[in-house]
């Protein structure tokens, strides 16, 4: 949520209007609606493996999800490699930190669902591979149109959005009805602002 609310769409607001902020938060969210309605029709949830079958969906609506969040990522290492070398160690090495949490997010539930350890690693991977993607448009076209990277980063915090509210934090309110998770996603939180002003 830090990541969506400090980084993703104050970017974008910077870069370009509210409208197309909105419009692609909004698009975001109906491409993850789409894709959990498609791996929904995949993982039924039957009430013998409810719990696993939930946790392996959640999981794999998070690797698209991020999949989706790593392209802007990667248009904004590109293009900042672009601008200058400093700027883009610099935003290459704050979401190789940031990427290292969502990664996790990903696989546990995946494991926990029942995946084998070498598919979610193989599933982990290819959630990355958008980044590269990214960063070699905007390596290559340097000076991307900023609507288009105002609409991407919009998009994927959109997609974002979808997957902590709609996803990881009632999955983690199902899997124990305490505090803890409550506490766990404000932790979450605060690690994300402070990763953000490293």
């Amino acid at each position: 949520m830090s990541i969506i609310c400090f980084d993703l769409i104050p970017e974008a607001l910077e870069i370009s209007g509210i409208q197309n902020v909105i419009f692609g938060i909004i698009s975001g969210v109906v491409i993850m609606i789409f894709c959990e309605m498609l791996v929904n029709k995949k993982f039924t949830i039957n009430a013998v493996d409810n719990n696993k079958n939930s946790l392996l969906r959640t999981g794999i609506i998070i690797s698209i999800g991020l999949a989706i969040h790593n392209f802007p990522e990667g248009l904004a290492i590109g293009s900042g490699f672009g601008a200058s070398i400093k700027l883009g160690i610099s935003l290459a090495i704050a979401i190789c930190l940031h990427d290292i949490p969502e990664g996790i997010s990903m696989a546990v539930p995946m494991k926990n669902g029942g995946m084998e350890k070498g598919k979610v690693i193989l599933y982990v991977l290819l959630s990355g591979i958008t980044t590269g993607i990214g960063a070699l448009i905007g390596g290559i076209i340097g000076n991307i149109s900023k609507e288009i990277i105002s609409l991407c980063l919009s998009l994927a915090a959109g997609a974002m959005l979808y997957i902590v509210s709609g996803e990881l934090i009632p999955e983690s309110n199902k899997l124990y009805s305490g505090k803890t998770s409550t506490l766990g996603n404000i932790s979450g939180f605060l690690i994300g602002i402070f990763i953000m002003t490293i």
